[in-house]
């Protein structure tokens, strides 16, 4: 049966709830999807948008690549809530650090996943999620020096647009910065997913691209 691949599509994976162990002493709850049946070939750690405005591990683009792209792109995909926030999946330990002191959140989930020897390390962040990458990403099991940076700005952005993005990000020389058209900060609507996921995958793993539209059980 081929079915039509959409908001609600749960592809098959091997999912575990996972804890995160902060150099401060917080836990921080999240969870990690794998390919049903092989090894990924990357993997993708997922920082959220601002969870005072209700950012958390299941915030659509995030929880959607968690949803797809372990079966369509054969990457593993780890999700989790930064200190302080709440998801269907629990509350991390902790307060809203105003994105200071989630710099141990961010290297609690790198520290783990290398723990757990999950390869090719990339950052996937999102709004508040794309601050943490940029301050305390530089981390040598990540960002080797000119590590790409794949910046995705909707034309219609509410607080950072696509011309102020080129100019901002100028000083990066590998920076790479793709305007959606017609997209909005909160990338709603299916066209708008597919772009973001198509884009992440043909930077993360090229061989699974262009993303299918439909899922063959």
């Amino acid at each position: 049966m081929v079915a039509e691949i959409t908001a609600s599509t749960v592809l098959p994976a091997r999912r575990e709830q996972i804890t995160l162990q902060t150099a401060d002493g917080l836990t921080l709850v999240g969870e990690l999807a794998l390919p049903e049946y092989r090894d990924p070939v990357a993997t993708l750690i997922s920082l959220h948008p601002l969870p005072t405005h209700g950012g958390m591990m299941d915030s659509h683009i995030i929880r959607k690549a968690s949803y797809r792209l372990p079966a369509l792109a054969d990457l593993a995909v780890l999700r989790f809530n930064t200190r302080g926030t709440l998801s269907e999946r629990g509350r991390s330990e902790g307060e809203f650090g105003g994105g200071e002191t989630e710099r141990h959140d961010v290297e609690a989930a790198i520290a783990w996943s290398t723990a757990a020897g999950l390869p090719r390390l990339w950052l996937l962040g999102w709004s508040f999620g794309t601050e943490l990458a940029l301050k305390w990403g530089n981390d040598p099991a990540v960002a080797a020096s000119g590590k790409p940076l794949l910046v995705l700005v909707p034309e219609l952005d509410d607080y950072l647009r696509p011309d102020e993005a080129r100019q901002q990000f100028a000083r990066v020389p590998q920076a790479e910065v793709i305007a959606v058209d017609r997209a909005k900060h909160l990338w709603v609507g299916e066209p708008s997913v597919r772009i973001v996921l198509g884009e992440i995958v043909r930077r993360v793993n090229p061989a699974a691209w262009p993303l299918p539209t439909e899922w063959k059980d």
